[in-house]
This record gives structure tokens, sequence and C-alpha cells, in this order.
């Protein structure tokens, strides 16, 4: 059964992204962070001149740049001269060492590297970047002397004319985590990403006068379609520069921030620092997350701090944010919400049939912001897109009001005699445990069961230490044959770029386990 969100009129002109702003508020903050500030009048001074200056060191239209920066609004300014300049802006995420630099730049065949001045010698590592046609680009103090971003932002560019808009063209590159293999490029056009933003603003009902939290990487699709819809409203946006309580709670009590999107394990520090108050959530109307399962104990803890409840959302790098629990409607506790204004959504068997309410399958979205495709892969494109349909890969189910319920990846499932166990079941009932501050579950191969469910928990420093066979029986109270069947104690969850639970990561590790069990 098909399912649709509002409609949607069009999408933002990302030529036009901070008209709203220029028009009724230009000498008001655009871009804020703990360190820096651009009002509306300066950050398009600013995009203005480095899309000229970029164009005037040979760069063309359509050729990529990279950029591997920390969250800070340079790279704002940078994606927004990027888009004037009809230069594909491709961020790489700032963890990302030689092997997966070269990676990247080897796949986008960029023709620029914009880099913080801390990874040089990170850079000297890597094979591609020396190769690179117009060299690379520093921002930030040096002891050397470096082509400096800065430099291009605050000189007058030559009289260097600027492209004519086009939608069709590529204008971001963002690259997958690479969960399931080497990380895929995927493109978005200025139009599919102009639908993402729309749509997000619509969702949100960001306006003129939201001052929006972005707590996720700037490197991500995330991050930029949230931030860049709060800039197509008209709406401040403030920058993390650090993922950590600290610099959220400074940026609280500074920018008043009305909404933000986090992922949960940032959240779930948030909430649990000390130095958090009821008054530092004042000023909050929505908060929204995604990228993992929410667990019902930070739910609590946020509304008990907050006064009010988290929304669960969900989105791709190939789709945008194409669902959530609306501002102003019902928020189902458990549920990623109805569809975004503009998505359609069908969840299907696995021979292609759309399947009825509340019965779980594959989720397949249409919308004009669907990616055109994984650069310079048509095999994985075909693979991902069939005809105007993306298949997600998610494993989920709609309720009777069109409301989605996350079941897991397909590709992580668990099948334990033949049943599908999803790891997010698993671990929310863990999480549910007070002693448990973090947990992942994966599939262990069995010759018997097919796959055996081993959790991996992190506990609670100042709460009691319980069993591993309390938790199984913890576990199984609430969802039965599903609970694991061993649990395995560590310091630290290890986390994706992404800063999801990193399954793949805690396969790898019961696989090395087991084999050396085995010898």
């Amino acid at each position: 059964m098909s399912h649709s969100g509002p409609a949607l009129g069009e999408p933002v002109a990302l030529s036009s992204l901070l008209e709203t702003g220029l028009s009724e508020r230009p000498d008001e903050p655009a871009l804020i962070s703990m360190q820096a500030s651009w009002t509306w009048r300066e950050l398009d001074r600013d995009a203005d001149r480095l899309a000229r200056n970029l164009l005037s060191l040979g760069l063309k239209p359509g050729d990529r740049v990279a950029s591997l920066l920390p969250n800070r609004c340079i790279s704002e300014v940078l994606y927004i001269a990027c888009i004037r300049a009809g230069l594909v802006a491709t961020p790489l995420n700032y963890r990302y060492m030689a092997p997966e630099i070269d990676h990247a730049l080897s796949v986008s065949k960029a023709a620029l590297m914009v880099a913080h001045t801390e990874r040089q010698q990170d850079l000297l590592l890597s094979a591609e970047v020396p190769q690179l046609p117009s060299g690379t680009l520093f921002y930030g103090p040096s002891k050397q002397e470096v082509n400096s971003l800065e430099e291009l932002i605050s000189q007058e560019p030559e009289a260097i004319g600027l492209p004519a808009p086009d939608p069709a063209a590529p204008a971001f590159i963002f690259f997958t985590s690479g969960s399931t293999g080497p990380p895929k490029g995927v493109t978005h056009t200025a139009e599919t990403l102009g639908w993402i933003v729309a749509s997000t603003a619509a969702g949100l009902r960001l306006d003129t006068g939201d001052r929006f939290l972005t707590a996720s990487s700037l490197s991500h699709e995330g991050g930029v379609g949230f931030s860049f819809a709060a800039l197509a409203a008209g709406a401040t946006v403030a920058i993390a520069r650090q993922f950590d309580p600290g610099e959220y709670l400074a940026l609280f009590r500074s920018a008043r921030p009305t909404v933000i999107w986090i992922l949960p394990a940032a959240l779930t520090h948030l909430v649990e620092d000390k130095g958090a108050s009821h008054e530092d959530f004042a000023s909050l109307r929505y908060c929204a997350t995604g990228g993992d399962k929410l667990p019902a104990e930070l739910e609590r803890e946020f509304e008990d701090k907050a006064g009010f409840e988290v929304h669960e959302s969900y989105g791709m790098t190939e789709i945008g944010c194409a669902t959530g629990n609306p501002p102003n409607g019902v928020n189902k506790r458990g549920s990623i919400g109805p569809l975004f204004p503009g998505y359609e959504g069908e969840v299907r068997d696995e021979a292609g049939h759309p399947l009825p309410d509340n019965v779980k399958g594959r989720l397949w979205i249409r919308s004009p912001a669907n990616m055109t495709g994984y650069w310079d892969q048509p095999d994985e494109t075909r693979k991902a897109i069939v005809g105007d349909w993306l298949d997600t890969g998610d494993v989920m189910s709609f309720d009777e009001d069109g409301y989605l319920w996350f079941a897991g990846r397909k590709k992580q499932i668990i099948v334990h005699d033949g049943s599908n166990i999803s790891p997010q079941d698993v671990e929310g009932s863990l999480l549910a445990h007070p002693s448990v501050a973090a947990a992942g579950a994966v599939g262990i191969h069995d010759l018997v069961h097919g796959e055996n469910v081993r959790a991996y928990v992190v506990l609670h420093p100042e709460k009691p230490v319980p069993s591993p066979s309390e938790l199984v029986a913890f576990s199984r109270k609430s969802i039965g044959y599903k609970a694991p069947e061993d649990i395995v104690f560590l310091d630290k969850m290890p986390l994706s770029p992404a800063g999801k639970t990193d399954r793949t990561a805690l396969k790898k590790m019961a696989e090395e386990q087991i084999n050396g069990l085995c010898h």
C-alpha cells in the first residue's frame, strides 16, 4: 500500500538560498558558532567573492571541489560559493585518513582540495592530493607558506562572471559511511537538493523566527540539508564546532535555539551532562533525532529535563530527511513518523510487491529529492533505483495512520531459526535497563540455528553492574525469543563516521573472537 506526504510545490532554488534572509533581516545573524558569525549581508558578499575567485584559479563549472574541514561556518560559505560558481562541492568526513581521502578523490576526480591546516601532515601521506590539477587551499593558522582560503574570501575578485544556474547539474557528492563496502559518492543536483531543502523546511515548519542548531557534521548530507533548509527559511543557523555536551550547552545558552536535530548518542551525553538544566532547553520548540534507534530511557530522560517529547525522524544520504513526527501533530513514540512533504513510500516484499499496512518489508521511496545516482558507478545506481523508486534497504512497516515503524537494515537483520530479528529490537530491550549506556547487536553464524544473537554492551560507570545472564533475562522479559544468547561487555561502543553504532565493526569483532577460539 502506498502512502504519501503532503504536496510540495517547488524546490528551493539553491542559487537564491539567502534570498529570504537578505530581504527581511540583512544585518542580523545568518551563521553563528562560539567563535564566528556572519550576517546575511556578509554571507552573501563572502560567498560571491569566493565563487568568483575560485573560478579565477582556472576551475570550470562541473569541476569537483573536495573539502576536509571540521564543523565550521566556513564550510557553509564554501558550499554556497560552489553552488554560485557551478562547482560540485565534495565534502569529506573530517575523520578520514589518507586511504579514505585517496578513495574519495579517486572516485570524484576532484580538481581542488580545501583543507584545514591541522590536516597538513596527514595530506602529505596521500597519493592523490599532489596530483590535484588545482592544488590545495588551506584554512586556518599555519606556520608554513600555504595557499589560503581566507585570502580568496577577503580579496576583491577579478571581473569574472558567474555561470547561469543549472538545476540539473550536479551540485554535491556526499560519500556514504561505507558500512557495506567502500564509500559511494551519492550525487545530488541543485534540483534534487533543492527539493530536500524545501521538504525539510516545510516538514519542520521553519521560518525567520527560528534558530536552528546544527548538531551534526556539515560533511554529511544531513548537516547540509538541515542547515540549508534553515537558511532558505530565513532562520539563523548555529553550528556546533565540536560534538560534545559542553559545546552544545554553550550554544544553547548563547544562541537560544528553537529547533535542533541530533543523533541519539549525542543527545544522551547532552541530557546526562550534570551541568544541563531545564532552563537550557527552554528556548526549544522541537527536538528531532535520527540515524539510530532512540532508547526509551533516553526519551524519558529528555522529557524530564526539557519538558516535552523528542521526535524521531528518518533519512538517508540518497533521499534526504524523508519522515518525521510532526512539530504540530501526533508524536507516536517509537515511530519515525509519517512521510515529509513531497515523498511517496511503499513497503514491499522481496518480489517487489506492495504490502498492506502493519506488515514488514523493505521501504521504497519515490520523490524528486532522490539522488540522481552514485558518482561514476552506474551498476550500483541500477541496484538502488528502479524507475522512479529508490530501494532504501531498510525494513519497515506503515501503520493505518501512515506512520512508519523501523525494524532494521535488511543486511543487518539477524535470522534465527527462520525468524527475522531486528538488532534495534534487541538493543532497545537492553537500553531499557538502567545500567546499560549503549548496546549493539549482531548475528553470529550457527550451524543449527542459522544465526545466534550476540549483544555488545557498555555500562553506566556509576550504576550497579549486572551479570550477562541478568541482562539476557531482562531482555527476554520484553522481547522473548529475540533476546541475545550472550552478552559481551565493552569499555566503549564503536561508532561509524556518522556517529551511529558500528555494527559492521561489532560483526568483525565477533568473527575475530570466534576464529581465535577455533584456533
